[in-house]
């Protein structure tokens, strides 16, 4: 029998919900692509009811423990003597969410002889080591394109948020005022605008899909170039590096892997090649930004605005420069954890697990790292660029 430890994030402050704002949520059944949502044989939760905490356990706990295998579920994950690194040492299975990341380094990876399978509930397994992981003999999986659309839907709010900056306007209502003119002093429609997303995956290429409706001029880059009938459908105007569409637009979304070519790449440098003026989203890894850099093209007013769902580190301290520079619309990285996507990743993690222990292959999409190197979703996405 198996132990298991997952890592998710503590509950609510005010407890874990007895009661939801929605009765139910709609089933998704297949995605954009055509692969079909998770389908594990069955699921011990509601659909719709907060699985992502400590108290949610993702739904499995009845699965695995009817089943002989032992579940241990905690949010204690960094600093000396953790839960985690506590528990990890005897595990075989470690599971946790791009949201409250739980870092399975090549240290803990060494401590840890039995651990044989590393899933992330969500998409997105750069907080485990995927070299040591192929070193080591392990499988990393992850719940592919289940909460892809969750965090495009979040990526359109964003645009929308900052360039007609709905925040402030907000906030002085909340504030008792009605200063019309303050309100619209930073406002703008985002109609006629360029819009570029860098990394045309999953989640960039529904962000662009999103965006055609609001009659802006729409442009990517991508290693790997879209199907010139995408193209034509969407008139993307395609550019041949990031720094090319970045000078070309008003706004900028940056959906790309966190990987050790792309550490840091939007520097100081890239945001003195966008126009003055212009917007970045990022919803894909905080560590892509130079953090000081960010701050400093902000304050100069060189960027206009900045939304971003995902820090570094995670979750981000209190003094985290990002909480205060001016004009941000950042959030604690919720966009992919939506109670509609927690449904489907835990289904998902469900799969996987089932697959898993009754010896049956693993979805090709859901593998990132198998038989000692990149596999599937993994071969496509970490290991070009």
């Amino acid at each position: 029998m198996a132990k298991i430890v997952c890592v998710l994030y503590p509950d609510p402050v005010s407890g874990h919900p007895t009661s939801y704002a929605r009765d139910t949520i709609p089933t998704i059944a297949t995605y954009p692509n055509g692969q079909t949502a998770p389908n594990p044989k069955a699921i011990d939760f509601t659909p719709g009811e907060l699985l992502g905490d400590v108290t949610g356990e993702l739904g499995l706990r009845r699965f695995l423990e009817a089943a002989g295998h032992t579940l241990v579920v905690i949010s204690d994950k960094e600093g000396p003597d953790s839960q985690l690194d506590r528990e990890l040492v005897d595990a075989d299975v470690v599971i946790s969410q791009p949201f409250w990341p739980a870092y399975i380094t090549r240290e803990r990876m060494e401590k840890a002889p039995k651990l044989k399978l590393a899933i992330t509930a969500g998409i997105g397994s750069d907080h485990v080591d995927l070299k040591a992981a192929a070193d080591h003999g392990l499988t990393v999986a992850e719940v592919t394109f289940s909460n892809s659309i969750s965090v495009a839907e979040h990526t359109v709010m964003m645009i929308l948020s900052l360039v007609r900056d709905y925040i402030p306007q907000h906030d002085i209502v909340r504030a008792g005022g009605w200063n019309i003119s303050e309100a619209v002093s930073r406002s703008y429609d985002v109609e006629g605008m360029q819009v570029g997303v860098i990394a045309a995956g999953r989640i960039g290429l529904a962000v662009l899909r999103r965006m055609k409706p609001f009659d802006v001029g729409l442009h990517y880059f991508d290693f790997h170039r879209l199907p010139a009938d995408v193209e034509k459908e969407l008139a993307l105007t395609y550019h041949p590096s990031a720094q090319a569409l970045a000078a070309a637009c008003d706004v900028v979304s940056i959906h790309t892997p966190l990987t050790p070519a792309t550490d840091t790449m939007f520097d100081a440098d890239f945001f003195a090649g966008m126009k003055r003026g212009s917007y970045i989203v990022n919803n894909a890894r905080g560590k892509l930004i130079d953090h000081e850099a960010l701050v400093a093209a902000l304050e100069s007013g060189h960027l206009a605005g900045y939304a971003g769902d995902t820090w570094y580190p995670q979750p981000a301290p209190a003094d985290h420069p990002w909480r205060s520079m001016p004009h941000n619309g950042m959030t604690p990285h919720t966009s992919g954890t939506s109670l509609s996507a927690q449904a489907r990743y835990a289904a998902g993690t469900r799969e996987i697990l089932e697959c898993w222990f009754d010896g049956r292959p693993i979805r090709d999409e859901y593998l990132i790292i198998a038989g000692g190197g990149y596999a599937g979703t993994g071969a496509h996405s970490y290991a070009v660029g």
